[in-house]
């Protein structure tokens, strides 16, 4: 692993994985918008979109996992212009963090090949 990734993983308090999730965010006056994660784990994500939101931005969010709906509320933490923002979680129901994490870990076993898997 090169130096830059294992840094990575390092500042990371919870694994992050490569997700399309359905997002709605709900930020005060503005339209609700639509779009979908890039990346997500326990603590945030990142959805991609042309129409950035400033850091510091606080913001209802609604996920869509499986059938289920799982709402949160967050922190805009990173901008790159016409690319996308990093959200921080702020508040998340217990529930609704046990399905985010249930979603997580599925996905890591799906991405995680066969021999490297611990029975």
């Amino acid at each position: 692993m090169n130096e830059s990734k294992s840094h990575d993983l390092e500042r990371r308090r919870y694994p992050r994985v490569k997700a399309k999730i359905p997002i709605e965010l709900l930020c005060s006056g503005k339209p609700q918008m639509r779009t979908a994660t890039d990346e997500i784990s326990l603590c945030g994500c990142y959805i991609e979109t042309m129409f950035t939101m400033e850091v510091g931005t606080k913001l209802g969010l609604v996920f869509s996992l499986s059938q289920e709906r799982v709402g949160a509320k967050g922190i805009v933490v990173t901008k790159h212009p016409q690319v996308g923002n990093g959200i921080d979680f702020t508040e998340m129901a217990p529930d609704g963090r046990l399905k985010l994490s249930e979603y997580i870990s599925e996905r890591e076993r799906e991405t995680t090949p066969p021999e490297a898997q611990i029975p």
